[in-house]
């Protein structure tokens, strides 16, 4: 770990005038302080923002609900109206990390994770998102955690979070304040695809600081489901996982959400499967057919052609048990 100054702001004013390309903000520390002790982040100055008043939920003039960027995971899983209007977020909350790391990480922080590629983390090897135009040697390495959509030459490293799954199938919003002022942005277009900047992992400035994340009126409280799958039962990243939502209209599909994690540099939805269910019967043959379409771009590498299937079996799987059928297997 290298030498670093340290503050504690006791504003947002002031957070942002501390900010900059060399600066980092610390909330629970989670994922930034093991990315330290690994030398994979170099920051010269943290910023400790856990004094920051941004640690409430309330309610949006429409319905919804904004969540401060410091709401710890286990505060937002178990917050009354959470667990009553989006169960979506709860399962995936859940599904994370320990109780122990629910504690400490922050709701703003875990959309600002970065990717757990072993090839990232050791920064003895190659890496263009560690240091761009060095190379990507999990494209012809160990490859099963890696993506099979979205990826490019330069990157194939997925995002793990668990929670960013759900926010991306809910629609959420997220805010933000930087030197020039605030800003709010579509949870689809927060995080980016790796392209020719794999270092990117979302559109964020270099002085701008998540405030908190916003979700809509709720409309899917009755059925949602997230499915996670990996290699074992607890605290562990996801081979794949779905996010899915729905309304029904007795059999038939009134609207339907479903994000995919696990496959790609970034929440990935599966807005080919959607347009597909949008207002069709809940048949196990529309199921896996709009599946098949949701993966009909992938690109698996040498480790991981089983995400393909595992994908498309997982989204049947996903919302059949949204919709309350029992085993919901494809």
């Amino acid at each position: 770990m290298t030498p670093f100054a340290y503050s504690k702001p006791s504003s947002i004013e002031q957070a942002l005038q501390l900010a900059g390309p060399t600066a980092r903000f610390i909330a629970g520390g989670t994922n930034l302080l093991d990315l330290m002790k690994e030398n994979v982040a170099r920051p010269e100055r943290i910023i400790d923002i856990t004094g920051l008043p941004l640690r409430e939920i309330t309610a949006t003039a429409d319905g919804g609900l904004l969540i401060g960027a410091l709401v710890s995971n286990a505060d937002l899983a178990w917050h009354p109206a959470i667990e009553r209007d989006y169960p979506l977020l709860v399962q995936a909350v859940l599904a994370g990390a320990s109780p122990q790391l629910r504690n400490m990480a922050s709701t703003g922080g875990n959309l600002l994770q970065r990717t757990r590629c072993h090839y990232f983390y050791d920064s003895t090897t190659p890496c263009n998102k560690r240091e761009p135009g060095t190379g990507c040697p999990a494209r012809t390495g160990l490859n099963r955690n890696h993506a099979i959509l979205g990826a490019s030459l330069e990157c194939v490293a997925v995002h793990p979070s668990d929670l960013c799954v759900a926010l991306a199938a809910l629609e959420a919003r997220v805010h933000v304040r930087g030197r020039g002022g605030e800003r709010q942005i579509a949870f689809a277009d927060f995080h980016v695809l790796p392209d020719h900047h794999p270092q990117r992992d979302n559109c964020l400035e270099d002085d701008e600081l998540i405030t908190a994340i916003e979700l809509p009126r709720p409309r899917f409280s009755r059925h949602a489901h997230y499915l996670k799958i990996r290699d074992r039962a607890s605290y562990a990243f996801a081979l794949v996982s779905v996010a899915a939502a729905l309304e029904l209209d007795g059999e038939r599909i009134g609207a339907i959400r479903v994000a995919l994690g696990g496959v790609a540099h970034k929440p990935w939805r599966a807005s080919a499967a959607e347009q597909m269910l949008n207002g069709q019967p809940l048949t196990q043959a529309a199921l896996t057919n709009a599946a098949a379409a949701a993966l009909r771009d992938a690109r698996p590498l040498a480790d991981n052609r089983f995400k393909v299937q595992l994908a498309q079996r997982a989204i049947v799987r996903a919302v059949n048990q949204a919709a309350g059928r029992a085993g919901g297997v494809a």
